[in-house]
């Protein structure tokens, strides 16, 4: 009996640029993002984070809303998976591993003026809410 493989990512971070969406010559829509993942570890007994970048795929309406509504800074969750691809180019061989996404959350949702229910600071970063804060039995969580 073979073992099943498995191939899932989930990754939490923020767009290094704007979502770009292409079309292929068979019409189906896919968006290319770039996600930028910290690591923390520890270097001379302080806690430094070492930013790590993926490349991120997002085929179909679902990347057509990613173009749509994402930005450079914003934070997203992706759950997918991993491909490797490789290439021709200027006569080398190339290779490239990516994430296909299945699904991309967005975390938070662009400040609009008046709108005090938004956390955020003034310069695009979100705050998280205050524990207690709200209808004391909402769960914090």
């Amino acid at each position: 009996m073979s073992a099943n493989n498995i191939n899932r990512v989930v990754l939490t971070g923020n767009l290094t640029r704007d979502p770009e969406l292409r079309t292929t010559p068979s019409g189906a829509s896919v968006c290319s993002m770039r996600l930028a993942s910290n690591t923390r570890h520890k270097s001379g007994g302080q806690w430094v984070d070492k930013p790590n970048y993926f490349n991120v795929t997002v085929w179909g309406a679902q990347g057509e809303n990613c173009a749509r509504f994402l930005s450079k800074g914003r934070p997203v969750a992706v759950d997918g998976r991993l491909e490797w691809r490789e290439w021709q180019q200027d006569d080398s061989k190339r290779e490239a591993v990516e994430i296909v996404a299945d699904s991309v959350q967005f975390l938070t949702t662009p400040e609009r003026d008046g709108d005090s229910s938004s956390h955020g600071n003034g310069n695009g970063a979100i705050e998280p809410t205050p524990v207690g804060a709200g209808d004391p039995d909402d769960i914090p969580f």
